[in-house]
């Protein structure tokens, strides 16, 4: 009788365990906003381009300024921190999507914003001006991931 108790709160432990080492990992996921993206082709992101892939992108938060931080899908490396902006851009509905401009067949497309399912606001990334001001000419694409 007494193993049996034992065994059962032996189980019961392991149990909530095993629940506590889960939840901050979902937490931090809600709290950093970490999505993964999977491109068939390479994309533009400010200052590099990113072969296709998986990767990570998720937010650090540095005082006033917004960061996303891409790194490879097992964030094992982080390839990029790039400064953000808030943005309510139309096709980030509280969905995962990502907008793309396309930029004509000789350049990868960029990434202009991604948005975090849930939220409203979504992350615009900060490109130098110039930049920023080819990508508006461009037709953009709202990419939205799951229902």
């Amino acid at each position: 009788m007494k193993k049996a108790a034992v065994a059962r709160n032996f189980a019961t432990l392991a149990f909530l365990l095993a629940f506590l080492v889960v939840l901050p990992v979902l937490r931090a996921d809600e709290w950093n906003q970490a999505v993964r993206f999977t491109f068939s082709q390479p994309v533009q992101i400010p200052g590099q381009v990113l072969p296709a892939g998986t990767y990570v992108f998720e937010m650090v938060s540095n005082f006033n300024h917004e960061f996303v931080r891409i790194s490879n899908s097992d964030r094992t490396n982080v390839i990029a921190l790039i400064q953000a902006l808030p943005t309510q851009q139309q096709g980030l509905s509280g969905k995962l999507a990502i907008i793309l401009a396309e930029r004509g067949e000789s350049q990868p497309e960029a990434i202009v914003a991604w948005s975090y399912p849930g939220r409203v606001e979504g992350h615009q990334l900060l490109y130098p001006k110039q930049m920023q001001n080819e990508l508006a000419k461009h037709k953009q694409e709202t990419i939205v991931v799951g229902d």
